[in-house]
C-alpha cells in the first residue's frame, strides 16, 4: 500500500509538474509581451531575475500537491514537505538577493543619487537577505539561534584574528563610502603618483583603471591610509595655468593680449575649454633669467581633458606669435671675461 502511494505521488507530481510548465510559459511570454510595450526596463529586470528560480518554484508545488493529494504516510510526507520549504524558501532569498542587488545598482546608474554603486554594497545587501533566509530556515527545523549566535561570539574572536587583513580591508572599504572621499568614477591620483578612474569598490580592494587601460588593485586599507588626491571633488572643473615664454624684446601688453585673444577663441572652438569663468593671463613670474614669463589662466571641464587643451592652446599661441613677430627665446647666458695679467 505503501509503495502504490508513493507511486502514486510520483504520477501526481510529474502531471502537476507538466501542468504548471506550460502555465509558466505561457505567463511568461504574455509578460515579455507586456514588458515589450513599457519604456521602463525595470520589468525586464526582474522577470530575467525570476525566470530561472521559477523553475524551482514550480517543481516544489508540483512535488507538494503530489504528496497532499495521494495521502502518503505522515512519516515520510514530513520530510519531504521540510525539504519542500528549505527547497523554496533558499531559493525566494537567493532570487530576492539578486533582485535587490540588481534594483540598487540600476536605480543608481539611472538617478544623480551621491551613493557610490558598488561591489561592497551589493554584497552586504546580498548578505543581509541570506542571513534572513539562513534564520527563516532554521525556524523550520525548530533550531533556536539564541546558542548559534553565542557561538558565533565566542568563536568569533579566533575568526577576527584570522581574519584580521580582511576585515580590515572590508571596514576600510565601508569607510571610505561613507565619507564619500573617493566615488565610483572619480579621477584620482595617489601619493606613489599613479593616477586613474575609481572602477569599483569591493570587500578587499579598490580597483583604479589608469590612462593607459591597466588596472591599479589596491587594498582598502592602504587606500584609506595614503594621501589622496580626488580630482573630482569638490567638483569636476579644475584651473589650469599654462606658462609662456617671451623674449624681452616684446610688448608685455601686447603679449597679454593675443594670449587672452587665443584663449577665448579657443574657449569656443576647443571641447573640453570653459569660457566661463572668463580665461585670464597674469604677468607671473615675471622677469626671467632669458625671457619674461607669463601665465595663461583658464578653466578646463574635466582633469584628462588638460592634455588636449594644452596642445591645442600652445599650437594656437605659437602661430599666432609668428604672425606678429614675437619671439620666443632661448636661454641666454653672457660671460664676461677679465684680463688678470700684469704689466711689465
Amino acid at each position: 500500500m505503501a509503495i502504490e502511494r508513493i507511486i502514486t505521488a510520483v504520477l501526481i507530481s510529474l502531471f502537476a509538474l507538466a501542468v504548471l510548465l506550460a502555465f509558466r510559459a505561457v505567463l511568461f511570454k504574455s509578460i515579455h509581451r507586456w514588458s515589450e510595450r513599457t519604456k521602463t526596463g525595470l520589468d525586464d529586470l526582474i522577470i530575467k531575475t525570476i525566470r530561472i528560480p521559477s523553475i524551482l518554484w514550480v517543481a516544489g508545488i508540483a512535488l507538494y500537491t503530489g504528496l497532499y493529494v495521494s495521502e502518503i504516510s505522515s512519516k515520510y510526507s514530513f520530510y519531504f514537505n521540510r525539504a519542500i520549504y528549505v527547497l523554496i524558501i533558499l531559493s525566494i532569498t537567493v532570487t530576492c538577493a539578486n533582485l535587490v542587488s540588481r534594483l540598487f545598482t540600476d536605480y543608481i546608474q539611472r538617478t544623480s543619487v551621491s551613493i557610490p554603486s558598488t561591489g561592497l554594497l551589493s554584497t552586504l545587501l546580498k548578505g543581509a537577505i541570506y542571513i534572513i533566509g539562513l534564520i527563516v530556515i532554521l525556524n523550520i527545523f525548530d533550531i533556536s539561534i539564541a546558542p548559534l549566535i553565542t557561538a558565533l561570539g565566542i568563536g568569533g574572536l579566533a575568526v577576527a584574528l584570522a581574519l584580521k587583513d580582511t576585515l580590515e580591508n572590508l571596514f576600510a572599504g565601508i569607510h571610505i563610502m561613507a565619507e564619500k572621499s573617493i566615488r565610483i568614477g572619480d579621477f584620482v591620483r595617489l601619493e606613489t603618483g599613479q593616477e586613474g578612474y575609481v572602477e569599483d569598490i569591493s570587500w578587499r580592494t579598490t580597483r583604479i583603471r589608469m590612462l593607459s587601460n591597466n588596472m591599479i588593485v589596491i587594498p582598502n586599507s592602504k587606500l584609506a591610509q595614503s594621501i589622496v588626491v580626488n580630482y573630482f571633488l569638490p567638483e569636476k572643473r579644475i584651473l589650469l595655468q599654462i606658462p609662456i615664454n617671451v623674449s624681452y624684446s616684446s610688448d608685455p601688453e601686447k603679449v597679454e593680449k593675443i594670449l587672452i585673444e587665443e584663449t577665448k577663441k579657443a574657449a569656443e572652438e576647443v571641447p573640453g575649454l570653459l569660457s566661463e569663468p572668463e580665461p585670464f593671463v597674469r604677468f607671473i613670474p615675471g622677469f626671467g633669467e632669458s625671457s619674461l614669463d607669463f601665465t595663461v589662466v583658464c578653466h578646463v571641464r574635466e582633469f584628462v581633458e588638460q592634455y588636449l587643451i594644452q596642445h591645442e592652446l600652445r599650437k594656437r599661441i605659437f602661430k599666432r606669435f609668428k604672425e606678429e613677430g614675437i619671439e620666443i627665446p632661448f636661454p641666454q647666458r653672457v660671460v664676461w671675461l677679465k684680463n688678470n695679467g700684469s704689466s711689465t
